[in-house]
């Protein structure tokens, strides 16, 4: 059992509890071990323990019932949940991108013409650009993947890409806005491949770099923990 050893008590005790109850320790519903109990398996006095108590139930994840005990409320503090939805909705958007993405990839480095990758690459030299602010940052990577499904000589693609991207777009911004990660020169190097691949006519490397930059993608906003 991990101990508490180090100053503000009380937060690094609600901390340890609030990860058992999201371990599945509790359920939503059932109601906890009494003080005496959980203050010893902490390594925190009662006072410390009855503090840690009120911090959770203050953040919604623990209900107080007069004379019968504290119940689990949620598993989720009530500020996160908004985080919660937003990464719950980006993954989603990725999910999306993959799929149209993807193999408009494959199929721009089957059709692609000569003035299509030129507009690729131009679309490639503003993405790697000097960007101020995350929206700018947005509609530069948003120009160029619609680049590519452009390429793809596919209508029905680009109009799919076209239909939701006002959502993914969004999407990408809140994104950024919660990693608070600035462009890196790795992530312009992977996009670079993609469109080598892309002018080098090889679907299947296309294709597979795209996912995999879209996947890495979602499996970062799926561990993000705000």
């Amino acid at each position: 059992m991990v101990s508490v050893q180090r100053e503000s008590l009380s937060e690094q005790a609600a901390r340890l509890l609030l990860d058992r109850i999201q371990a599945g320790e509790w359920e939503v519903g059932q109601k906890l071990p009494g003080e005496t109990t959980l203050a010893p398996q902490l390594g925190v006095g009662r006072s410390t323990m009855r503090e840690a108590i009120r911090q959770l139930a203050g953040r919604g994840i623990l209900t107080t019932r007069q004379g019968s005990g504290v119940f689990v409320h949620a598993v989720v503090p009530v500020g996160d949940w908004d985080s919660f939805v937003i990464r719950a909705t980006i993954a989603s958007i990725l999910e999306a991108r993959i799929a149209i993405e993807c193999e408009a990839a494959a199929l721009a480095a089957e059709r692609r013409t000569r003035d299509d990758l030129l507009a690729i690459r131009t679309a490639l030299a503003r993405r790697g650009g000097e960007v101020v602010t995350i929206d700018a940052r947005v509609d530069a990577d948003m120009a160029f993947h619609r680049s590519i499904v452009t390429a793809s000589q596919n209508e029905l693609l680009t109009e799919l890409f076209d239909t939701f991207a006002a959502r993914s777009r969004e999407a990408m911004v809140q994104m950024l806005e919660l990693s608070g990660e600035p462009a890196t020169q790795a992530d312009q190097l992977v996009h670079a491949e993609i469109v080598e691949a892309v002018a080098a006519h090889d679907a299947v490397v296309a294709r597979d770099l795209s996912r995999s930059h879209l996947e890495a993608l979602r499996a970062a906003i799926a561990q993000h923990r705000p």
